[in-house]
């Protein structure tokens, strides 16, 4: 995760290119009920989360830069509907969001975000996810969003400016034997 940009702008057709890919992710039913609003000015949404207050003690200035945003929307009714068509109506899925053990509308928008950020890298770009959290309304209003989408979080993308980590990224990583089990846990 790229917390430092340059204010370069990407190339023309890059971000359509990224997320021809992500949009091509697992998606169950085929549902596809994830979209993406692209931020091409992000002053625009930065106004709606970031006070001038808290953009004075923002800890990552650099990711303010950032050229691109993209906003990971996806639409729980898409998965309804689609759950209620007669090759999948026996799940009883279709009922009500809360029929869904697991919302697959967030898993889905999960793995599109994977692919944007594994785009992103393959392309050279850095990238970075974050969440909207209490500013969702600001941002569907602001951006106009339509009111049945809920947005899943951001992705700033651009050229990376340096490799200053966050102190997240310094955490080791689990070793292998802590987290695969072949069969039952040990």
């Amino acid at each position: 995760m790229c917390r430092d940009f340059l204010a370069d702008p990407l190339p023309d057709g890059s971000v359509a290119e990224l997320l021809d890919q992500a949009r091509r992710s697992p998606s169950a039913g085929n549902t596809q009920a994830v979209e993406f609003c692209v931020v091409s000015d992000p002053e625009q949404y930065w106004r709606l989360t970031l006070t001038p207050e808290r953009r004075a003690e923002f800890p990552w200035p650099g990711l303010l830069a950032a050229p691109v945003l993209v906003v990971v929307l996806t639409n729980p009714e898409r998965y309804l509907r689609r759950y209620s068509e007669p090759d999948k109506a026996h799940t009883g899925l279709g009922d009500s969001a809360e029929a869904w053990p697991v919302p697959y509308w967030w898993v889905d928008a999960g793995m599109a975000v994977h692919s944007l950020l594994l785009g992103a890298s393959a392309a050279g770009l850095g990238a970075c996810f974050f969440g909207v959290f209490e500013h969702e309304a600001a941002v569907v209003e602001g951006l106009s969003i339509a009111n049945d989408r809920r947005i899943v979080g951001t992705v700033a993308l651009g050229y990376p400016s340096s490799t200053r980590p966050s102190r997240s990224a310094a955490r080791p990583r689990r070793p292998l034997d802590e987290i695969i089990y072949y069969g039952s846990r040990p």
